[in-house]
């Protein structure tokens, strides 16, 4: 009978190299995976009487387990992302819109409605393409400061304000030839209160620096339900913290937790019967965090009401 050369390293990287394969992979949740590697080394011991094949096969063992779990574990858990607030400043450029009507101040594409009634005020500021990542930054704030232009800045000022707009590209021209809110460019559009707080309003268009920062928020996270029947749409204003949200689920009594859909900017929606009973929210923002504000909205509530509900910490 011939005999069989056991060759301990060769064994370990070709078994390694088959279970690392991807789709191999996600064919297995661990604790399975784990399971049936425990009972093959378990089985491979019954068999064998030889010390050295008993070595190499722990020793296989343990290098599929590491390598198993170092895959599992980058894959499946991915680590928290960053909190919104930094302290690094970007360099981006700013103009400013004087509303010649006080409806000027309703609409946006984030669908706040009333600016001043939302409690935004004219703290506010519509964002290039290439900062407005498809309505998800509604909500977030910015610190802007007006830098390179001794004539028309007012030196040692910077403003706080709240995205709330869309300032949409204009293809007719080039990001250099008048697209100011073209991609590449990261571009602020303010109203001229907010504006004239760090600049002179001749400036025009305004080399400035920003900066993430977390929301500050007077109150709770606001709730505004609207809809017909079973159709339900939530506008989600006042948000503290992040700003800006990732998530939402909505619970009636005699629900679980439903996850909603975003909408279009903050409005969030969801099909759903939840007439005659109290409504609860869960809000995930962008760093991760979330909040479970109960029964936020009686069993009586209507479309067309606003409710309020816990707050982010700032």
């Amino acid at each position: 009978m011939a005999s069989s050369h056991f060759d301990e390293k060769d064994l370990i990287d070709s078994a390694t190299s088959y279970f690392s394969d991807t789709n191999l992979i996600k064919l297995f949740n661990f604790p399975l995976l784990f399971s049936l590697l425990s009972l093959s080394f378990v089985l491979s011991l019954n068999k064998m009487s030889n010390p050295s094949s008993i070595t190499a096969t722990a020793a296989l063992l343990l290098s599929l387990i590491s390598t198993v779990t170092s895959h599992y574990s980058s894959s499946t858990f991915s680590s928290s992302p960053p909190a919104p607030q930094s302290t690094v400043w970007h360099s981006a450029r700013a103009t400013y819109y004087a509303a010649s009507d006080p409806r000027d101040a309703v609409g946006g594409a984030c669908g706040y409605g009333d600016l001043v009634k939302a409690g935004y005020g004219m703290a506010t500021v519509g964002l290039s393409e290439a900062l407005f990542q498809r309505g998800q930054i509604c909500g977030a704030c910015f610190e802007l400061r007006c830098v390179d232009d001794l004539r028309w800045c007012i030196p040692g000022t910077s403003i706080i304000v709240t995205a709330t707009n869309f300032c949409a590209p204009n293809y007719g021209f080039t990001a250099e030839g008048g697209g100011r809110c073209n991609p590449p460019n990261k571009h602020f559009v303010l109203p001229i209160e907010a504006f004239e707080k760090i600049a002179i309003w001749k400036a025009g268009n305004m080399p400035v620096q920003y900066r993430r920062i977390k929301c500050r928020k007077e109150g709770g996270v606001r709730f505004t339900i609207d809809g017909s029947g079973i159709f339900v749409s939530v506008l989600i204003s006042n948000v503290g913290g992040a700003g800006d949200i990732a998530a939402v689920k909505i619970k009636g009594s005699r629900t679980g937790w439903l996850p909603m859909g975003r909408n279009w900017g903050q409005n969030w929606h969801i099909n759903s019967d939840l007439r005659n009973q109290p409504l609860s929210f869960e809000v995930t923002n962008s760093d991760g965090l979330t909040l479970t504000s109960y029964n936020v909205a009686p069993k009586n509530w209507n479309f067309g009401q606003s409710f309020e509900g816990k707050q982010f910490e700032a």
